[in-house]
């Protein structure tokens, strides 16, 4: 695939339900990628970038064009909180009140973040389990965490069709709580293998990495 590809399907995907790909942001996953595979995709006029370590982002960050909007997409320690929140346009993955303590230190207001869910209640992923999403989105947002959204990453499927049931179920957790919550607007849902699924169930955010830059080395 590449990155023409990808936005052309991605557009598929949202006109089936509506909607264009400018309701959509695609977030190219770039870790592990050389500066100048970044550039290529930026020359292309793309500005959302992904990154899931802090010190690659930190290191990667001042070497390339200012307007970038770097996601921060992989599992945060609360001690690199610091490192990430500089240049961060979005935390994917705040999970815990901890997290969110470390993350409002600092100059300025803290960018926003989107509450991980471990839909799947997976052991060793990171995320709220389900039933906590409401109690943890409270106390994120009582400490002063600007909270935007949802995101999760499904089990591995074998098929995109299969992650569709998690993905609704995303959906529904935000349109419930959205209710009380109007600025949790963001579903960051989808990667290379079913991003398409993902729109079609509300994502307004994916997340593709291999499917723009190829196989990692």
């Amino acid at each position: 695939m590449s990155y023409e590809s990808v936005t052309a399907r991605a557009a598929e995907a949202a006109e089936r339900t509506s909607r264009s790909l400018d309701d959509i942001v695609v977030v190219a996953v770039s870790k592990a990628q050389s500066a100048a595979d970044i550039l290529a995709v930026y020359e292309r006029g793309h500005r959302d970038f992904g990154e899931n370590r802090a010190q690659e982002l930190a290191a990667k960050a001042p070497k390339l064009p200012g307007d970038i909007r770097w996601h921060f997409v992989g599992a945060l320690q609360s001690n690199k909180a610091r490192v990430v929140r500089p240049v961060a346009h979005l935390l994917h993955s705040m999970d815990r009140p901890s997290l969110g303590a470390a993350w409002l230190k600092g100059e300025g207001a803290a960018p926003p973040a989107l509450l991980q869910v471990n839909l799947g209640r997976e052991r060793g992923k990171a995320g709220a389990d389900p039933e906590d999403v409401e109690a943890t989105l409270d106390r994120l947002a009582d400490s002063g965490v600007d909270i935007v959204g949802l995101t999760a990453i499904p089990p591995i499927p074998d098929n995109a069709e299969a992650s569709r049931p998690h993905f609704r179920r995303l959906r529904e957790v935000r349109d419930r709580l959205a209710a009380g919550r109007p600025a949790l607007a963001e579903l960051s849902m989808g990667m290379s293998d079913d991003f398409e699924t993902a729109i079609e169930e509300g994502a307004t955010i994916i997340r593709v990495g291999r499917a723009i830059f190829g196989p990692r080395d």
